[in-house]
């Protein structure tokens, strides 16, 4: 039976096809598959009995991701390349030595087309990979009778079988012109790309003629040619026969989150997709921007030799940061990836809301898994703590009230530290905002908290508690919110000794909890934004010789940020009653900090 969160989860896939990926306990995939609709085939591993193989792979998927396409024949070959990227276990093993085929036109005075397991960085031709050998060999053979290269060993003096069944160029006995092979060439990387039409319809006209000459074992042959074109040759999105390696971002804002999709194309196939979900306080635009130009900063990640991105974001500063050609495409194949990657991303952030929606009608159970997993009587009003700053710059801390398992945002509060003399010192953000918390509340009689989270570990709980006891006298249990390697909630530390409490990973409660920290994350960051950013406007104007309090507040006032400042003239400065000396020195410094800004984006 599936669990509740599984249940969730199948309540809201997507009535399309695509490819699936199978997650155990620890978020490993141990199993990939294809579905031509993914709601029913997905629901069947949970709705019906099985046994062997599959009831043991069922009994350990503890939750699973999709991926949507266009067409069944596109999770085809979507399912090929990510078997092969992360190597399931419950997945059929291949052989060593063996693969998926693809076919190739070598790179030789005289090329041939043949069959082959692997790519090679040779200089030849490669199309696939394709479903299976019988099928890619059925269309090699198609392409050796329509459109012949050399099919023979090469020059022997005399012309070859094939060259007499017009399979063959006529290496064999001659020197063959290279544009011959060209022109050869291009038509079969023409048809293998999917421009089939042509030939389809004369093969269409062979069967008939066929069928009326009572010819009819030769009909059924170009039948079964007509099929192994559709099957294997059909255009594919996911496979493209442009190997240039890519990674293409793609987005959907909703209610004020930002779901991401990228995509890694390498040698022509998608070997990777991440995605990314998190709550925005700027534009999308900005927020996109801002996370791909961290994404290859933070993560290391090797740059690609083509972004592509949807329309509206700065392609050319995105690509002068960068240093790598940054486009959008407006047609054809790389197009319909991006549509793809925008549907997938809505997909995930609509799957988010209503897994969401779900947690919260069930808030009254959550609260009191938590506090049974703590051993603590049954409560109702939860207080979390975060602290949020830049390298210790602009410090502060923010509150989120949950009452009921319920945010109370009337409660929320919002805190600039100001006694941190090291403004990256945990404990101490911790004892000055805990501090001025409940003194207050001690000050004017108001009730206490039956719990109060911390977002963070044993630093920040035993200054909490610290203050608690032996401060202020109150006895209000301190529990902290544990995070793992990928900043995702992980457990919970509680008791004298801080030990580590795990909730169920797919309860109500541990719901909850991520609830909790998610919002007392979002409610820090987007303030200290505001902090800092006002802060950072300030500083950089109060540097300016001759720049006082009134003269800031006259061009914050006019123009609202640096940027816009920096574009005015000095007649426009000065018509504010700004002196002309002073709107001089303010033109001169701001355009020195921007070109010294613009050259360090460079380095």
């Amino acid at each position: 039976m599936a669990s509740e969160h599984l249940e969730h989860k199948l309540a809201l896939l997507p009535d399309k096809p695509g490819c699936y990926l199978m997650k155990n306990i620890n978020d490993q995939i141990i199993y990939v598959g294809k579905a031509k609709n993914l709601k029913n085939r997905v629901r069947s591993y949970f709705k019906s009995s099985h046994t062997g193989k599959v009831a043991k792979m069922v009994s350990e998927v503890a939750d699973f991701e999709t991926i949507v396409t266009s067409t069944n024949k596109e999770s085809f070959l979507l399912e090929i390349t990510l078997i092969q990227k992360h190597q399931p276990y419950f997945n059929i093993k291949l052989k060593k030595g063996t693969g998926y085929p693809y076919i190739k036109i070598t790179n030789e005075r005289d090329p041939q087309i043949k069959i082959v397991s692997k790519i090679k960085k040779d200089g030849g031709y490669y199309f696939g990979p394709y479903p299976n050998v019988y099928a890619a060999e059925e269309t090699m053979h198609f392409i050796q009778k329509v459109y012949p290269l050399r099919r023979c060993n090469g020059y022997q003096g005399r012309p070859c079988l094939y060259y007499h069944m017009g399979q063959c160029l006529g290496a064999c006995f001659k020197e063959v012109p290279k544009s011959d092979y060209e022109e050869q060439i291009k038509k079969i990387k023409s048809f293998l790309s999917g421009n089939t039409a042509t030939v389809k319809r004369q093969l269409t006209k062979k069967m008939q003629l066929a069928a009326e000459n009572m010819e009819f074992e030769r009909a059924a042959e170009i039948r079964d040619q007509l099929h192994y074109i559709e099957v294997t040759v059909e255009k594919q999105k996911i496979i493209s026969n442009d190997k240039t390696p890519r990674d293409l971002f793609n987005f959907y804002m909703d209610k004020g989150w930002l779901s991401i999709q990228i995509f890694f194309i390498r040698q022509a196939r998608l070997m990777k997709r991440e995605k990314r979900l998190f709550p925005i306080v700027d534009t999308a635009v900005e927020e996109m921007t801002s996370f791909i130009l961290q994404f290859y900063n933070r993560r290391n990640n090797i740059l690609p030799r083509e972004i592509l991105l949807p329309k509206g974001l700065p392609n050319k500063e995105i690509s002068e940061i960068l240093g790598v050609p940054v486009r959008t495409p407006v047609r054809g194949e790389k197009r319909d990836l991006l549509a793809m990657a925008h549907e997938n991303a809505q997909l995930s952030l609509d799957e988010k809301f209503r897994l969401l929606e779900m947690d919260q009608s069930k808030t009254t159970g959550a609260m009191k898994e938590i506090t049974d997993a703590l051993g603590l009587p049954e409560g109702h009003r939860i207080e979390a703590f975060d602290h949020s700053h830049i390298q210790g710059a602009d410090p502060v801390s923010a509150m989120v009230v949950f009452i009921n398992g319920e945010p109370a945002k009337n409660f929320y509060r919002k805190y600039k530290l100001k006694t941190v003399i090291n403004h990256a010192d945990e404990a101490a953000s911790t004892r000055e905002v805990i501090r001025r918390r409940y003194s207050r509340l001690l000050k004017e009689n108001k009730p206490m908290p039956d719990m109060i989270f911390m977002d963070g570990g044993e630093i920040q709980m035993d200054a909490a508690k610290d203050v608690l006891e032996n401060e202020l006298g109150l006895d209000i249990p301190v529990i902290g919110m544990v995070k793992n390697d990928k900043h995702q909630t992980a457990d919970l530390l509680f008791g004298d000794d801080d030990h580590h409490i795990n909730l169920n990973p797919r309860s109500q409660g541990f719901y909850l909890v991520q609830r909790i920290q998610d919002e007392v994350h979002r409610f820090a960051i987007t303030f200290h934004r505001r902090v800092h950013t006002k802060h950072s406007l300030s500083s950089r104007l109060d540097e300016i010789k001759g720049v006082g309090p009134r003269t800031r507040t006259k061009l914050l006032k006019k123009y609202g940020s640096i940027t816009k400042i920096a574009q005015a003239s000095v007649d426009e400065i000065h018509s504010l009653g700004i002196n002309r000396p002073t709107a001089q020195l303010i033109k001169v410094s701001l355009q020195k900090n921007a070109e010294v800004a613009k050259g360090s984006s460079h380095d």
